[in-house]
């Protein structure tokens, strides 16, 4: 008899002030339970509607990690909140998947011969005096912890067609620069902040300080694509990497960024970019036009461990984003096989299935 699913329930754990993890539990009719995650800032709310609206078509059927659940639930993009579900869902159901074939998921997906994953160190989180010194210090904490390559976003009080705030955020990159040494690689993350006269007024600045790759530099919709591509040819003058597209939702929402060869990186998100084998149909895509995939992944330990497990397998695959020491329930409230990263790396997690799971007394005692 197929297996179908029993239940699906949506856990919410505080992490920090800050941030809000959304993790679902998918139990199946054998009695197993796989875990997904869901987390999207700000959006717990419509993340509960979506669950809410989505459950009850999917309890009951097929517990088939083949399904396309974009497709069959017909969700309507971009609706943000009910990819992560369906995603977490997905998610969840190769977890079951590898379980029951007593595989490990890296192995299930059809893994090159990786068997580590590169790992760059967001200290974003992490940074709580948002100031050159503050920044700085977390950089020589994670260089301490064996990183090698580092992601800040500095720029928090910047606003499109302002210069206001870029100084301080060019003061925080350069500080991060000393303390890393010429050696060791920096990322810098715009959280979409500029128009595109002030993206490239940091761009030179921060071409001096020496950059590895440009993120999210302006509002990614249609009215901006040709000055992208603009950018995307004055960052590459510059040796930098302009890197992109951590919100998109399946390929179409990926397509007009692979099509017009705007981004050097493409960051697709596992926990909304619409189920592991979408992701891996991204990656192809974009492989095909020679550009490189480096998940979008700061948030909790589920994501993470999806994360590393596709770092194994993906096309084009180059590096993986760790969110590093935002909190110590990162792998506090984990079970099974979580790895530590070692060196600016993790090795894959070697149980059946994603190998990870949750402890649920843990999440009672900080549900948000």
């Amino acid at each position: 008899m197929k297996r179908k699913i029993a239940a699906i329930e949506l856990l919410d754990f505080r992490a920090s002030d800050k941030t809000v993890w959304v993790f679902l539990r998918v139990a199946d009719s054998a009695g197993a339970v796989g875990w997904g995650e869901a987390t999207l800032a700000g959006h717990e709310p419509q993340l509960a509607a979506a669950h809410a609206a989505l459950e009850p078509a999917l309890r009951g059927t097929a517990a088939d990690a083949e399904r396309n659940l974009l497709d069959e639930l017909g969700v309507a993009l971009p609706d943000r909140a009910a990819a992560a579900i369906v995603s977490a869902v997905d998610q969840a159901l190769w977890d079951l998947a590898g379980q029951h074939a007593d595989t490990p998921l890296n192995a299930l997906l059809g893994a090159k011969a990786r068997i580590s994953v590169p790992l760059y160190a967001n200290i974003n989180r992490r940074t709580r005096m948002r100031t050159p010194e503050g920044f700085a210090a977390s950089a020589r904490t994670a260089r301490a912890d064996g990183f090698d390559t580092f992601k800040i976003a500095p720029f928090d009080g910047v606003a499109p067609g302002s210069a206001a705030g870029i100084g301080h955020g060019l003061s925080c990159a350069r500080a991060v620069r000393d303390a890393i040494g010429a050696a060791c690689t920096l990322y810098i993350d715009c959280h979409w902040r500029f128009d595109e006269a002030h993206a490239v007024q940091a761009l030179d600045a921060l071409a001096e300080i020496g950059i590895g790759w440009f993120e999210c530099p302006l509002p990614e919709c249609p009215e901006n694509f040709a000055a992208l591509g603009r950018l995307r040819k004055a960052a590459n003058a510059r040796g930098i990497l302009l890197a992109g597209c951590e919100s998109e939702t399946a390929v179409a929402g990926f397509l007009p960024y692979i099509e017009r060869g705007l981004y050097d990186v493409l960051m697709p998100d596992v926990k909304y970019a619409g189920g592991l084998a979408e992701m891996a149909r991204i990656s192809d895509r974009a492989a095909r036009r020679g550009i490189a995939i480096a998940p979008h992944n700061p948030s909790g330990p589920i994501s993470h461990a999806y994360s590393l497990h596709l770092g194994a397998t993906l096309a084009g695959f180059s590096t993986l984003e760790h969110q590093y020491d935002e909190t110590p329930a990162f792998f506090g409230i984990a079970t099974g096989d979580l790895p530590r990263p070692s060196g600016g790396a993790s090795r894959l997690p070697g149980k059946a299935g994603l190998g990870v799971g949750l402890d649920p007394l843990a999440l009672r005692e900080r549900a948000a």
